[in-house]
């Protein structure tokens, strides 16, 4: 090998030695260069005075087809400023047993890649590659800026098997993730307040959420201006558990005599649920026909219709007139399971009525949660929550205001 040429690889250092360790792997052995003296870690100052050297085997980035350790001496100086001090190395990360080129090479697959997939492609160890990744992703995660936060959305997502929740906490004007925590409870969510800090709280405008009663309550008590608003999307989908898949059940209950006709109701619940638009070609006729022969079926499916419009009122006004009206006719209808539904919604109204004036939803956070199960299935469920937290965080930078 040419020294000269290697040296421009490992600053400061050329090639003494090669060797051939086994058959698809390199030792190389590197000496100082002699024209360049020793640089001090502290402070960054050249000196000549060296009290003593130590040999470091350091991992290297593959060439070709070669796994590449290499022999470095590294030495200790004797610094007039900072005393006794190890040399500062630009390729050679403190106390690392790796170069920073192999580093930054394991940092761009990582991106990519499971751990497991690149500790088997490069070799190294599963810890060594989480270590590379978690002090990636410190350097790059960038702070929230507290002082600029104004509307909020939270969910919660789960974490494993066994109703095991994380909640999370993003800036929906930047959609950047601000805080991830282990469980849903208020005692759980109330740490994020504590990073808010006073003047956060008290400048924070609104908040979406589904109808958590934890998330509701620490709200109420942090940011007592802030107005909650309830999402669209999870009151729509435990209507559909709640009052639609009740009705149907009850409906089939009720034609055991008539095997054909209850088989059509039992199968038709993606039917009910899905929105007219999103039915695949052919079911709408499907669905009238559903709907022209059950009438209670047609009602629930006609009320969460209506239940829709009160978040798209023009005015607060409009959709407490709507909700009024909701709340008559779900009454009136006779259906038991619509109006202990409407009843509970009563508690949760001026939620619902408060996203005429503020047009918060959490359907993008919805699709950020199933990212987040992306990456926890790629990596088959992670051990560190911390280290899954920031790697959530880092998928989520936010757009740029």
């Amino acid at each position: 090998m040419n020294a000269n040429l290697t040296s421009l690889f490992w600053k400061g250092f050329s090639v003494s030695s090669c060797t051939e360790m086994t058959s698809d792997t390199l030792l190389i052995r590197l000496q100082p260069l002699t024209s360049r003296p020793p640089c001090c870690r502290g402070c960054h100052r050249s000196t000549l005075h060296i009290h003593d050297t130590s040999l470091r085997r350091v991992r290297e980035r593959e060439l070709l087809n070669w796994k590449v350790w290499l022999d470095v001496p590294v030495r200790r100086l004797r610094c007039s400023s900072c005393g006794i001090m190890t040399e500062k190395i630009d390729w050679l990360p403190e106390r690392q047993r790796y170069t920073a080129t192999l580093s930054a090479w394991v940092e761009s697959l990582v991106r990519l890649l499971p751990i497991k997939h690149v500790a088997s492609l490069t070799g190294l160890h599963w810890h060594t590659i989480k270590n590379i990744d978690y002090r990636r992703m410190l350097r790059e995660v960038r702070e929230p800026q507290r002082h600029t936060l104004r509307r909020l959305m939270m969910d919660e997502f789960a974490l494993f098997k066994g109703h095991r929740y994380a909640t999370v906490v993003v800036d929906a004007d930047t959609q950047q993730v601000l805080w991830v925590g282990e469980g849903r409870s208020r005692a759980a969510f109330r740490p994020f307040f504590t990073w808010l800090g006073a003047e956060g709280c008290a400048a924070i405008e609104s908040v979406a959420m589904d109808m958590n009663t934890a998330f509701d309550l620490e709200v109420r008590e942090h940011c007592p201006q802030a107005q909650v608003v309830y999402d669209l999307f999870h009151v729509v989908a435990k209507f559909g558990r709640e009052v639609i898949d009740r009705v149907r059940v009850d409906q089939a209950n009720q034609l055991r005599e008539n095997p054909k006709s209850r088989r059509v109701i039992k199968r038709s619940r993606w039917l009910l649920l899905r929105n007219p638009e999103n039915l695949p070609e052919g079911h709408d006729v499907r669905l009238s026909e559903l709907l022209e022969a059950n009438q209670p079926l047609n009602t629930v499916y006609v009320m969460k219709t209506a239940l829709k419009e009160l978040w798209y009122a023009p005015n607060e006004q409009e959709a407490s007139q709507r909700w009024a009206e909701w709340y008559k006719q779900s009454q009136e209808s006779g259906i038991k399971a619509l109006k202990q539904f409407a009843e509970k919604l009563k508690g949760y109204v001026g939620g619902i009525i408060a996203s005429a004036a503020h047009r918060l939803n959490t359907s993008v956070l919805e699709g950020m949660n199933n990212k987040i199960k992306v990456i926890k299935r790629m990596a088959y469920g992670y051990r560190d929550n911390d280290y899954f937290f920031l790697k959530i965080k880092a998928a989520f930078p936010g757009k740029m205001r």
